[in-house]
């Protein structure tokens, strides 16, 4: 991975959003229906999943909201552009190679993945240019494709990769570039096979919009939105910490943990509240204390026992 520090852009993340996909007409799909061997969007697929215990009792986000609000450099800078500029992205076929420290190294196609029991799961989403959402998410544990493929011993970190398709991502396009790409990150192995670590294959009942990370993404609730990566392709596991984009990028302003701390400052902005997106302006009533861990403290604090957070952000 290059050292390359691009050119400095407005800071984002990429929002972590999904659909919950019928997974039968799924399969059917990727197994090569007249839709998917034409090369087209991914549409809207009911899925049946299991009802999860992780929830949250919290208004659920407006599904336009987390479908045209999106931080998805790969189809441009602007919040619009994600939904606006990805209708070209062909989520089908796809496979995940996963590799590394690990004892069975396979590539996945996206049946298998589908394969592996599914769960409803509605999360916090916290962006780090303080905003929030609450997702419907389904998916399944990351530790239970981790398990397939038996980590090493030696095995402490776990790399992520998204796909590059300039031909379909036009923000991947063009001699001036926002990021490097292709778009990489990183998680601790504990982190990575925590039960709250999901994959996801979809949002609000249907199958992930293109915008969205079709066919699957990263969700760590208790992280800021841009460790939730999106279109992974590739999955390493190593015994080094990996790269990560924005880490990269800019590293005073964007930690490998980037564990949601409302007493650890953006350096260009306050972490200490929230505007939760489709509940009012971004100075509106609306606005709401940070938790930390974004509300996750109970289930992941343990994991950082003895760190100091404000020097590992």
């Amino acid at each position: 991975m290059s050292l390359y520090r691009p050119p400095r852009i407005a800071a984002s993340d990429i929002t972590p959003e999904h659909c919950f996909l019928n997974r039968r007409t799924f399969l059917a799909a990727a197994a090569g229906s007249a839709i998917a061997a034409a090369g087209t969007p991914a549409f809207a697929e009911a899925l049946k999943a299991s009802p999860s215990q992780y929830k949250v009792d919290e208004k659920l986000t407006p599904e336009k909201d987390v479908t045209t609000y999106n931080n998805f450099y790969e189809f441009g800078l602007g919040k619009g552009d994600p939904a606006a500029n990805s209708e070209k992205f062909k989520p089908t076929p796809w496979t995940i190679k996963v590799d590394g420290l690990v004892g069975k190294p396979k590539e996945f196609g996206l049946e298998e993945l589908m394969a592996i029991p599914l769960e409803d799961r509605v999360y916090r989403m916290r962006c780090v240019e303080a905003w929030s959402m609450v997702i419907p998410w389904i998916g399944f544990p990351l530790a239970a494709l981790l398990d397939q493929v038996e980590p090493l011993g030696d095995a402490k970190y776990v790399a992520f990769e998204t796909v590059v398709r300039p031909e379909e991502m036009p923000g991947q396009g063009g001699y001036f570039q926002s990021l490097p790409w292709p778009y990489v990150e990183g998680l601790r192995l504990d982190e990575a096979r925590h039960p709250l670590t999901i994959l996801s294959v979809g949002v609000y009942g249907k199958t992930l919009p293109n915008q969205n990370g079709a066919p699957i993404r990263l969700v760590v609730p208790w992280k800021y939105g841009f460790k939730g990566i999106k279109s992974i392709v590739k999955i390493t596991l190593t015994d080094k910490q990996p790269p990560s984009t924005w880490n990269l990028a800019a590293a005073n302003e964007y930690g490998f943990y980037a564990n949601v701390n409302p007493e650890v400052d953006h350096p260009r902005w306050s972490q200490a509240s929230e505007n939760r997106i489709g509940e009012g302006g971004f100075f509106g009533a609306n606005r709401r204390p940070t938790l930390p861990f974004n509300g996750y403290a109970e289930e992941v604090a343990g994991l950082y026992a003895g760190m100091d957070l404000r020097a590992n952000f």
